[in-house]
């Protein structure tokens, strides 16, 4: 009897392994895949979105724009075709979320360094004092890595435009003149579509490992 189980040990160990592989897969691929959300304007903080688009609620899209990087390069959306893309609102005199926002973004550049299809869009509200130079000078500082990540200025109205109708991030302030505007901390994930499929605390360390998570969420979904 001895030797009869001792024969067949073997193969019954085997068996069970390939039974509980068998049942994994089986229990994975009955899990649903994760998706993200794509965002409408109505689906956003009112506060951060232009008042002709509170109530659109599908199709929403980045429009297109023709803005000037750290280098003195014109950046357009085509430099974004086919990518997924982070963006961000700031300025490089502000003392407070910037230097904080920058840091996380520097973060999220070395994460996502060696992979071609993921980039960096950091838009100044400022475009006045922030020049070229000024970009640049900053850029070098933050350590930067210009295939990686732009920061743009250019064209006041534009960037408005782009902030409050294109990527939803920023609120308005009439105080200082039209276009004048408040950014906020936001990170806003952007599919190849040119689509929002996340807005994230661009300060908040947890809400960092989500946007990257997520970015590998939104990559894996081109592959199936």
């Amino acid at each position: 009897m001895r030797s009869f189980f001792a024969k067949y040990k073997m193969f019954g160990i085997v068996m069970l392994i390939l039974s509980v592989v068998i049942m994994y897969l089986f229990y994975d691929a009955l899990q649903p895949k994760k998706m993200l959300p794509v965002y409408q304007p109505n689906m956003v903080d009112p506060t951060l979105v232009d008042s002709t688009l509170h109530y659109t609620k599908k199709y929403h899209k980045i429009s297109d724009f023709a803005l000037v990087n750290q280098n003195g390069d014109t950046v357009t959306q085509a430099n974004y075709k086919d990518k997924i893309y982070v963006a961000d609102f700031f300025f490089t005199t502000c003392p407070t979320i910037c230097p904080i926002m920058t840091k996380n973004m520097a973060e999220i550049q070395n994460e996502v360094l060696e992979d071609p299809d993921i980039m960096l869009l950091s838009h100044s509200v400022t475009p006045v004092i922030d020049t070229v130079e000024q970009l640049k000078r900053y850029a070098i500082e933050k350590g930067v890595v210009d295939s990686k990540w732009n920061l743009v200025t250019g064209d006041k109205k534009q960037i408005y435009e782009l902030a409050r109708k294109s990527y939803l991030a920023v609120k308005n302030d009439g105080d200082g003149g039209p276009y004048d505007m408040i950014h906020t901390e936001n990170f806003i994930l952007v599919d190849k579509e040119k689509r929002i499929r996340g807005f994230y605390d661009g300060t908040n360390r947890e809400e960092i490992a989500k946007l990257l998570d997520d970015i590998k969420i939104l990559e894996a979904s081109y592959n199936e």
